[in-house]
């Protein structure tokens, strides 16, 4: 097993997040995105990637978060999921991190209004704390996609 994991860090509504490099296919500047008729509320739309058309799913609604006008630090995140590529919408991306697997521990049990099943782990690096992000739970279809 390995002892130290690559991470892409991520912020979503001020919180710092991090997704298994492993699953990122690149990551993009906002483009525009086309909306979807009867599509979920957290999916924004798709995109055209290179003649791909990719849906985008909006963690900030995923989450329950306030929308937010994006800027020039927003960013599309492609997911490669079970060979799908998927997109999701993050407020900025700030850098790759290498953490010891030491430094991961379990999502706290916490009210029954958060949806901790959406987080593998927290990454402590320092004084950060990196939410790890469950994509299999955020993405599959047990989730409303």
């Amino acid at each position: 097993m390995e002892t130290e994991i690559q991470l892409v860090a991520c912020a979503i509504e001020g919180e710092e997040y991090a997704i298994d490099i492993r699953s990122v296919q690149e990551i993009i500047r906002l483009q525009e995105i086309t909306r979807v008729p009867q599509a979920s509320s957290f999916v924004s739309g798709v995109i055209n990637l290179r003649g791909m058309v990719i849906p985008v799913m909006d963690m900030r609604r995923r989450f329950g978060f306030p929308g937010k006008v994006p800027d020039e630090t927003t960013r599309i995140v492609i997911i490669n999921w079970n060979g799908l590529l998927v997109g999701i919408l993050v407020d900025s991306v700030s850098e790759v991190i290498r953490l010891p697997r030491r430094d991961i521990e379990q999502p706290p049990s916490c009210s029954s209004n958060v949806n901790s099943e959406f987080f593998t782990g927290i990454g402590k690096l320092g004084s950060r704390l990196l939410i790890m992000l469950n994509l299999d739970k955020i993405l599959g279809i047990n989730s409303d996609v």
